[in-house]
């Protein structure tokens, strides 16, 4: 009787049938009561319906949308850029960064990007070529001797986010995950990186180089100057025989 006025209803809409916040909050609790086998038969979403509702639940709680203010950046002021291009012109081997850090010294704070985007727009080589390798020729001569480090956030179903510690073999692109808490603190994240370097034994002798991540990790306890995230790296692996990160190369 049931489905039969189920039916019913059904044929008098004109469109699909949109369930509420609430609504799919219950067929998320029923779906775990329901072998798999009977979902065709009785459950009215699938799987796949479910999962994306949680993929949209953790996007609306994301995205920030109450501290949005004007869309854009401001827009850079003109004295601004002719003293760019101005310092790239006096100093034709002078890089974005270095104009970038330059400027900062006196008293324009200014991102890299900006600076990348400004001599761009002007015709002016942003990385001008130095003697040696480039980035990209540099990992692939030394792939067996390049690990990289860094913090990922996952979120979980009840919508907790947790943060892992990874490590990543440039040479067999092996994922190493260290170890996954929800508020990683700085003795944590040494503990878990010196256990890592204990479990690779020897081959840690062929690793060299260390590439990371400058960025502070947001909603966690380690201190974003100096990062907490590099010097915690350094100091498990300097203490498992790798050559001093000093030498790490820098894009």
């Amino acid at each position: 009787m049931l489905r039969h006025e189920n039916a019913v209803l059904r044929r008098q809409l004109t469109g699909p049938v949109r369930y509420e916040p609430a609504d799919r909050l219950w067929f998320t609790a029923l779906s775990s009561l329901i072998p798999r086998r009977r979902w065709a038969q009785v459950f009215p979403v699938t799987p796949a319906t479910l999962l994306a509702w949680h993929r949209g639940l953790i996007a609306s709680k994301w995205d920030y949308s109450m501290r949005r203010g004007r869309p854009g950046r401001p827009p850079t002021a003109s004295a601004v850029k002719a003293l760019v291009l101005r310092l790239a012109r006096q100093n034709p081997r002078w890089g974005c960064r270095r104009i970038q850090g330059e400027l900062v010294r006196l008293g324009h704070p200014i991102g890299t990007t900006t600076v990348w985007e400004i001599l761009t727009a002007a015709g002016i080589d942003p990385a001008p070529r130095r003697n040696g390798p480039t980035w990209r020729e540099f990992l692939t001569a030394q792939a067996d001797s390049v690990i990289a480090c860094d913090f990922v956030h996952i979120d979980l179903v009840d919508l907790r986010r947790v943060y892992a510690l990874v490590f990543l073999e440039h040479g067999t692109r092996r994922l190493h995950v260290a170890g996954v808490t929800a508020h990683p603190t700085a003795s944590w994240t040494v503990q878990q990186a010196r256990n890592r370097a204990t479990e690779l034994g020897v081959r840690v002798n062929s690793l060299r180089f260390l590439i990371r991540d400058r960025r502070p990790t947001p909603g966690t306890s380690l201190a974003p100057t100096p990062d907490t995230t590099t010097t915690i790296a350094r100091t498990s692996l300097e203490d498992s025989s790798l050559p001093s990160p000093r030498s790490t190369p820098r894009r």
